[in-house]
């Protein structure tokens, strides 16, 4: 017969937890969109990074010729010959042949400046441009630097190659 006055064994900390039912897991929660404005605005949002992203390849695309020059400006070592080449060169990449290539002199100024709208190759760089074409000339570092800014921040107006056609056929009217 038990005793009245004693006790039951006491469960453990252990005990009690092995008696513990395990929460039920919940259902996973999409991440896609379930309203249809969600939806719609979720469409628009990707069409419009892709134009966006569209837009900025185009953009780096087009500026190729920019970079080019602006690399091929940091290796001129401020030589006005070479710079004056690269200039030429970089107006011809953009600008129709016939408006750029017959330009010499105050007139190849006077288009540099048009184009950037300023007048850094106006006076000394100017001078230092033009005869650095034709001969030897002290190097100068403003003249690489106004070089780079023209290549920078003149307008562009690329104009799209010309495609050759066969020999006999006909302009379209």
């Amino acid at each position: 017969m038990q005793n009245e006055h004693t006790k039951p064994t006491e469960a453990t900390l252990a005990d009690l937890i092995a008696q513990l039912v395990p929460p039920p897991v919940p259902e996973a929660i999409s991440l896609w969109p379930q309203t249809a404005l969600a939806k719609t605005m979720f469409t628009v949002l990707l069409v419009l990074v892709f134009f966006l992203s569209w837009k900025a390849y185009r953009h780096y695309r087009r500026n190729a010729y920019r970079r080019a020059a602006l690399s091929a400006l940091e290796n001129a070592a401020n030589d006005p010959g070479v710079i004056a080449s690269i200039l030429r060169r970089t107006a011809l990449a953009v600008y129709p042949r016939e408006q750029v290539a017959g330009l010499t002199g105050n007139h190849w100024l006077e288009f540099l400046n048009r184009q950037y709208s300023g007048t850094e190759f106006n006076g000394d760089l100017g001078e230092a441009l033009l005869r650095g074409a034709y001969r030897s000339c002290p190097r100068n570092p403003r003249l690489t630097q106004a070089a780079k800014n023209w290549v920078r921040r003149h307008r562009s107006q690329i104009v799209p190659p010309r495609k050759s056609r066969p020999e006999g056929s006909e302009v379209p009217p």
